[in-house]
């Protein structure tokens, strides 16, 4: 722009103000009719079994009832009122209708509505597709808030869903924690909250290979490296690949390094592609101990080591850790998504025993 013989030149961080703004509002409607559309659905699913309910005991009226209503929906307003959708809708209020989990856990969204329905909705109609088929109630609620608070599409919903993470968060818990996990959803409050075991990688695309190598998984683990940050959880930051330091004149790599903002410390990675074995601890133990006494700040807190390895000897890691450690961990890594019943078979073992435990 020219005034005159003067050149004004326009700060770039006034057409990104604006292009926020802008930004914001966009996403906030889209938010807005995707929620006018739950809102509805939930309504409609309401009068459809209030009417199958009075007084109508026939399971062919039931059937009658939504054909014909199919019928004049479709011609009213066209495509979207199928048979099979409409039992979805009327399958979401009978789910929903009982669930309050949207009046306590969702405090920080206060500014979303409510409407006459007695609870708050925060996701779409395809996300509530989902969650409105997972029958544990528990697991259900799960879902639903990290689903919020991540903001995860539906695929990445279908993805964790179907990589367990609720059983896995689950299994490398305690029991009260499991319980905390439908109200509260995944915390970040001390080490071992960011831990899995296993680590599901499926998107690597490594189960393909016959083998490969440790540079092959960090280079696929680099490729991917978003969906690694997903599966890893909230609040990390990727700092960098084979990150040097010399110790004694002598060359030492950590293959990955994040930052959790959360926990507000470092969180390194060394993989291994075979069985851990103790030197592997000790390793992981000497680069914990260079980053707390060389890199991390006075008021950031310890940093924690993860060896993520294929296999690993449970007895093996105890031993070759202090009773209270706090900062040095082994977890499996798998290339395929688990079974989802084994893991929540595993997850009802370990509740009764701990169970059982508490009532001796």
């Amino acid at each position: 722009m020219k005034k005159g013989n003067d050149v004004i030149t326009i700060d770039k961080s006034f057409f990104e103000n604006v292009s926020n703004v802008l930004d914001k509002a966009r996403k906030n409607a889209k938010t807005a009719v995707n929620l006018s559309m739950v809102y509805a659905y939930y309504e409609i699913g309401k009068i459809i079994v209030e009417e199958e309910q009075r007084g109508k005991k026939r399971a062919a009226y039931g059937t009658q009832l939504v054909n014909e209503l199919s019928a004049y929906l479709t011609r009213m307003y066209g495509k979207g009122f199928s048979v099979g959708n409409l039992k979805n809708i009327r399958q979401f209020y009978r789910v929903y209708s009982t669930d309050q989990i949207g009046e306590t856990v969702f405090s920080q969204f206060e500014n979303l509505p409510m409407v006459d329905t007695g609870r708050k909705f925060f996701l779409s109609w395809s996300h509530y597709l989902k969650l409105m088929r997972i029958d544990n109630i528990d697991e259900r609620h799960f879902y639903e808030i990290e689903s919020v608070k991540n903001d995860w599409s539906l695929t990445e919903l279908k993805r964790q869903y179907d990589s367990s993470l609720y059983e896995r968060i689950a299994l490398s818990t305690d029991k009260d924690k499991v319980y905390r996990l439908a109200l509260e959803g995944q915390k970040f409050e001390k080490p071992q909250d960011v831990i899995k075991d296993p680590y599901v990688l499926e998107f690597l695309g490594l189960k393909e290979l016959p083998e490969y190598s440790e540079s092959e998984l960090e280079s696929r683990i680099i490729d991917n490296l978003q969906q690694f940050l997903l599966e890893l959880g909230r609040g990390f930051a990727f700092v960098g690949r084979q990150v040097r330091f010399t110790f004694d004149e002598e060359h030492f790599m950590v293959d990955l390094v994040f930052y959790n903002r959360l926990l507000r410390c470092f969180v390194l990675f060394d993989l291994k592609i075979g069985e851990l074995k103790h030197q592997d601890i000790g390793q992981m133990q000497m680069y914990v101990n260079y980053y707390d006494r060389k890199v991390k700040l006075p008021d950031e807190n310890p940093t924690i080591g993860i060896v993520l390895c294929k296999d690993k000897n449970n007895a093996v890691v105890e031993m070759t850790l202090p009773e209270d450690n706090s900062q040095i961990f082994a977890s499996k890594y798998e290339t395929v998504l688990p079974s989802k019943e084994a893991l929540q078979k595993l997850l009802e073992e370990q509740m009764s025993d701990e169970k059982g435990t508490d009532g001796e």
